[in-house]
């Protein structure tokens, strides 16, 4: 079977190069010049032959001047073309001149911030969550913004979903005997993988990605009831294993203190009795009630 995409042309890669305009202050005295002499060779038409054709000239080349300005605002660029050829991008603020055939498109080099809408994900375990990202990203490359890709803003809203669905799928969203890197308790290092993600998707568009996080992270609505009891159940357990743990340390440190001051001799019985009891205090729920013994262990 043959493979249709084995002829097809690779994409053509632009790159921004400088674009070939001048200031437009220099222009504009031009401009100023011409606004002058146009009513002079007004006055000289009955006097002079070639007035009419002065008058004319002049009225035409100031029409030319006029429409090579136009203006630049700071992180803002201007993209010229010629008849479609990219010929190159002006980045210098303020009044620019360019001729007037060549063909300008302005595109924001500024920051941009957006947060992108809540999408449903499968994480590492197979759990449906969700997940929302906010990413500061910019144009690095107007060329490429304009040129690779057919919108650059719809195709940065893309591939941020994109990015999302793959880091999301990496991870367990949790992990609660904190083992692995999960997607809620390591934010910076998820975080810097998705801009390094971005990155590489957005590159072919000539855009950055400056920053870039997660501003919603949650168990899917349909699981969301059931997981929560499971994390309180684990939440139980390890405070049960942590409060056992403590509670077997203080009764081995009472016994070895009892036994070194000589405060009581306990052979075997006796001191299972009082491990017992020593347990029942510290991991019992409620308070203790001191019961008095008239008699002996063995009675």
């Amino acid at each position: 079977m043959t493979d249709i995409r084995a002829g097809a042309p690779a994409l053509h890669q632009s790159s921004e190069v400088p674009a070939g305009t001048m200031s437009g202050y220099g222009m504009l005295a031009v401009a100023f010049v011409l606004l002058a002499a146009i009513p002079l060779s007004a006055v000289q038409i009955e006097q002079q032959v070639w007035a009419p054709f002065a008058l004319v000239g002049a009225a035409l080349l100031l029409m030319f001047v006029l429409v090579g300005f136009y203006l630049l605002q700071p992180n803002q660029a201007a993209v010229i073309t010629l008849f479609g050829a990219y010929k190159g991008t002006d980045r210098a603020a303020g009044l620019r001149w360019v001729l007037p055939w060549m063909g300008r498109k302005k595109i924001s080099v500024r920051a941009n911030n957006i947060i992108s809408e809540k999408i449903k994900v499968n994480d590492l375990r197979g759990n449906p969550i969700e997940m929302a990202a906010q990413v500061v990203w910019r144009v690095t490359d107007t060329a490429q913004a304009l040129f690779d890709v057919d919108d650059y803003k719809a195709f940065v809203v893309v591939q941020i979903e994109a990015a999302v669905r793959t880091i999301g799928s990496r991870y367990p969203y949790d992990d609660f005997e904190h083992q692995e890197v999960t997607l809620r308790g390591n934010h910076d290092q998820v975080g810097a993988e998705l801009r390094e993600e971005l990155i590489a998707r957005l590159r072919v568009a000539g855009i950055t990605v400056d920053e870039c996080g997660f501003t919603h992270l949650a168990y899917a609505q349909e699981i969301a009831g059931a997981m929560l009891r499971r994390q309180q159940a684990q939440a139980v357990v390890a405070a049960r294993q942590t409060l056992v743990e403590g509670a077997v340390g203080m009764v081995e440190m009472a016994l070895e203190h009892l036994s070194a001051k000589n405060v009581v001799e306990l052979d075997d019985e006796r001191r299972a009795a009082m491990v017992s009891n020593l347990m029942v205090v510290l991991c019992g729920e409620r308070e203790t009630q001191p019961v008095v013994n008239t008699g002996t262990l063995y009675q």
